[in-house]
């Protein structure tokens, strides 16, 4: 992992050569060290293990059938090496592929459209979230893992519902107190409520922050 001082390492695996070159240029503007760029992700431990990466970046859809490669290979980074961190990228909102990578619930982990990469701002902090153990989603794949289920968080109140949403899409506390217009004590207050709502006891071993959130995707 990169010290405090070192730049951001990456890898990306993306078989667009226009996309993995722009995306590339956007590392390199962003301070970034770009250790790996491929086509594919065949031997995706040792190419990631040997660039000293500190997050990897992929493309759902990857040679040779440009099915669930991309999805697959996240999945074998993670029980492999996992203090990599993982933003997976896809054109499409694909919900068993989000709900499949958050799983684990340990953080550092990510899933965007490819349309949040035009702006370097949105993607560079989603990168550094991923980094820093935090948990990011694009929130058209929010919206549309949950524009098909029924509700049964029925003992959430509207504010607490609004608060655990801005939450699945990875923001802070202090950004969720911004685009609600309330103070970061009522949203710490909020998320209290949420977690005994939901049965989510403090421990030592489970990110409480992330299983709210798979609570809320993977909803019935």
């Amino acid at each position: 992992m990169a010290s405090a001082s070192a730049p951001l390492r990456v890898v990306l695996v993306e078989d667009s050569v226009l996309l993995r070159e722009g995306l590339v240029r956007l590392f390199d503007e962003a301070g970034y060290v770009t250790a790996g760029a491929w086509g594919d992700a065949e031997d995706i431990v040792d190419r990631v293990r040997g660039a000293r990466a500190d997050v990897a970046i992929l493309d759902v859809r990857l040679p040779p059938a440009f099915r669930d490669e991309g999805i697959r290979a996240a999945l074998t980074l993670r029980a492999a090496l996992p203090a990599v961190g993982i933003l997976v990228l896809s054109q499409y909102v694909e919900g068993v592929y989000a709900r499949e990578l958050l799983a684990g619930g340990e953080g550092g982990v990510g899933y965007l459209l490819k349309d949040r990469v035009t702006s370097l701002d949105e993607f560079t902090d989603a990168v550094e979230r991923v980094r820093e153990r935090g948990t990011v989603l694009d929130p058209l794949v929010v919206q549309g893992l949950l524009s098909s289920r029924p509700d049964p968080l029925s003992a959430l109140t509207p504010r607490e519902r609004d608060v655990l949403a801005l939450m699945a899409e990875g923001r802070s506390n202090a950004s969720i107190a911004d685009r609600l217009y309330i103070g970061v004590g009522a949203v710490e207050k909020n998320i209290s409520a949420i977690f005994a709502k939901l049965g989510l006891e403090e421990s030592g071993t489970e990110h409480r922050r992330v299983l709210a959130v798979l609570a809320f995707l993977q909803r019935p």
